[in-house]
């Protein structure tokens, strides 16, 4: 079996039964290549199996929403390029994979109405990514109900035959109650505070409300929408999806905050180390447990890799039913509330960073959310699907572990 990789119109490689994977000759000569992968570096030798395979994984949803798509599909659950070449015409970064349906050019088909819209929301637990729809192919990562859509004219549509979307919809979680607020507050504070995180609003259809978030691999142009090449840390490291935890249960430890820095440093630029630096704060001082490896990505264009916009950001904290250990240690200490200024050192000493540097941006960060986080609820509060007590609530923590780390940060030092 041989399953073509493109960009946009261009063959980029093709996947060879092994499986292995093959640069296009013609790819490898253009001015404007770029890698599929920091793992996959553009070269005339087949690049095998055991590097490409993690990377493929990391392109599918995981655990429910990955086995139900299997059933939907007739394809079985290991089978990573079958389920692959019937999904992949949409999926995160620049690369489509899989034919092209014969005669069928890309298109969108728009939603008609509000009452159309929340059927679909409906339906996503039985129909992750709409599979089996005519003419659908798409997917994401993760374990959460999301649906790539793009929205034409302030309409939403589906994308088709390969088209590409544009936002990601993300509909609310009857398991983390206030789910779409909590995260549009977390992107918006993110952004108020000077990061660099994609963009969000919310929206209402019936019952339901939902999280709709601007694709940072997506930009418009003259004629349409181009995609951009992207991977997360998980691909980059060449980890496959459940080692996305430094701590797990698959008996491999998953990456570590200095495995995060050490790509940065040795992909991209020092600017790019301070925002990962920074993003790695924000997300202690606003209880973000949940920001493992496949929550942090790179960039990848002809000119080289770059830190991605931030996304997928949530207080964890304002849940009793979240764990309070982040994905990554801190120094060895995994609970916000618990880090000191000696596991801010070690952590910077085991990552190649400037110790006393690192505090300074800490009690920066602390301060700056602190100070922002009011804007950033009346912002959200403002949105289509208005307010939620989830707000109050994550305000609470938030605010709780901004003083907590400051102190903790500067008592230590006494």
């Amino acid at each position: 079996m041989t399953i073509p990789v493109w960009y946009e119109d261009r063959c980029v490689a093709t996947i060879e039964d092994g499986p292995v994977f093959r640069y296009d000759p013609a790819w490898l000569a253009a001015k404007d290549g770029f890698p599929a992968s920091a793992t996959m570096p553009l070269q005339a030798a087949d690049i095998p199996g055991e590097t490409l395979l993690p990377w493929l994984q990391n392109l599918l949803p995981e655990s429910g929403p990955l086995h139900t798509m299997g059933r939907t599909l007739g394809v079985a659950r290991g089978d990573i390029l079958g389920m692959l070449a019937r999904i992949g015409r949409d999926t995160a970064g620049a690369l489509t994979i899989g034919p092209p349906a014969p005669g069928e050019a890309p298109g969108y088909r728009e939603v008609p109405d509000d009452a159309a819209l929340e059927r679909i929301i409906e339906e996503l637990p039985a129909k992750p990514f709409l599979a089996g729809d005519e003419g659908v192919s798409m997917s994401l990562a993760g374990a959460q109900d999301k649906l790539p859509v793009a929205l034409r004219d302030g309409r939403i549509a589906i994308p088709v035959h390969g088209a590409a979307s544009t936002h990601i919809l993300k509909p609310d979680n009857p398991r983390l109650w206030g789910s779409v607020q909590n995260e549009a507050l977390c992107l918006t504070l993110a952004r108020i505070c000077g990061l660099t995180a994609a963009e969000a609003t919310t929206g209402v259809a019936g019952a339901r409300s939902y999280l709709l978030v601007s694709r940072y691999d997506r930009v418009q142009t003259g004629s349409g929408w181009r995609r951009l090449h992207q991977e997360d840390f998980c691909q980059a490291l060449g980890r496959p999806p459940t080692e996305k935890y430094q701590h797990n249960q698959t008996g491999h430890p998953g990456p570590s905050l200095a495995d995060f820095f050490g790509l940065t440093r040795g992909r991209m630029t020092g600017a790019d180390t301070l925002r990962l630096l920074d993003a790695v704060i924000f997300n202690i001082v606003t209880g973000n447990v949940d920001s493992h490896a496949k929550n942090y990505s790179m960039l990848i264009s002809p000119g080289g890799f770059r830190f991605a916009p931030l996304y997928d950001l949530m207080c964890g904290a304002a849940w009793e039913s979240i764990t309070l250990n982040h994905a990554q240690s801190v120094g060895g200490q995994r609970r916000g509330m618990h880090i000191q200024r000696r596991h801010w050192l070690r952590m910077a000493e085991e990552c190649g960073l400037n110790g006393t540097a690192t505090v300074r941006r800490v009690i920066r960060m602390a301060d700056l959310v602190f100070t922002r986080l009011d804007q950033a609820i009346e912002a959200v509060r403002a949105l289509p699907a208005g307010g939620h007590h989830i707000l109050d609530m994550a305000r609470d923590e938030i605010r709780k572990l901004c003083v907590a780390v400051r102190r903790n940060v500067e008592r230590d030092a006494e």
